[in-house]
């Protein structure tokens, strides 16, 4: 494994994604202390996107992903938000692609049970069609992606292309040499584009005195965690 210190001298941020993890920080969405993960993993650091949770949140963050999706230059005309976590950031999403961008793209969320009245089905918002981009807060076991290409074996017209999400851990899935993220990545042949990354995070604050004291715990576990 590369060492801590090659990995800082490749690590970059645009003023965007300084001031995206500056917002996480004051919205204490990105956490420091010891936390126990889902793996059962101890994790010095926590990326709780629960606490998006005012209309400010939801303008930020719908241009995050907007953002991420435009400086991608990937082909899409579509956004999709799995329920429920996805739907009002499917709804955000869209939104900023049309005040910040100047792109109208038509967006749609799932319901978690099947309307037999009123419109009917399982889809809210646009006809799922063309190159469709998933919106999901992060990466785990990739259920929502899953649960997503399912749902789209019956819209032949559409096809998942992408998923965007708002942070990559860059930690390795247990048992094996690839992250969530590029696990899922090659299985299912598509990209997943997040706004930041661990290294990113790390490389931010390393500049701010008040939370030097949590680097050298971020950077052992990435060392025991971390993908090459």
């Amino acid at each position: 494994m590369n060492s801590t210190n090659s990995r800082q001298s490749t690590v970059s941020l645009t003023d965007w994604q300084r001031a995206f993890i500056d917002f996480c920080l004051h919205k204490n969405v990105l956490q420091f202390g010891n936390f126990t993960l889902k793996s059962g993993r101890q994790s010095p650091y926590f990326f709780n996107a629960g606490h998006f949770d005012d209309g400010q949140s939801q303008q930020k963050i719908g241009e995050i992903y907007a953002r991420t999706l435009i400086e991608s230059n990937l082909p899409f005309n579509m956004i999709f938000g799995p329920a429920y976590k996805g739907i009002p950031l499917a709804t955000s999403t869209s939104y900023a692609l049309s005040a910040a961008f100047d792109r109208n793209v038509p967006f749609a969320f799932n319901r978690k049970e099947v309307k037999d009245h009123g419109e009917g089905g399982q889809i809210v918002g646009a006809k799922l069609s063309g190159d469709v981009v998933l919106v999901d807060d992060v990466i785990t076991a990739g259920t929502a992606i899953r649960e997503t290409l399912s749902l789209l074996e019956g819209y032949p017209e559409a096809k998942l292309v992408a998923a965007v999400v708002l942070i990559d851990r860059q930690e390795k899935l247990e048992g094996s040499d690839y992250s969530a993220i590029q696990a899922l990545e090659k299985e299912f042949n598509l990209q997943i584009l997040p706004a930041i990354r661990l290294d990113q995070i790390i490389e931010h604050i390393r500049e701010m005195p008040e939370f030097a004291e949590h680097l050298p715990q971020i950077e052992q576990y990435r060392q025991k965690y971390g993908i090459e």
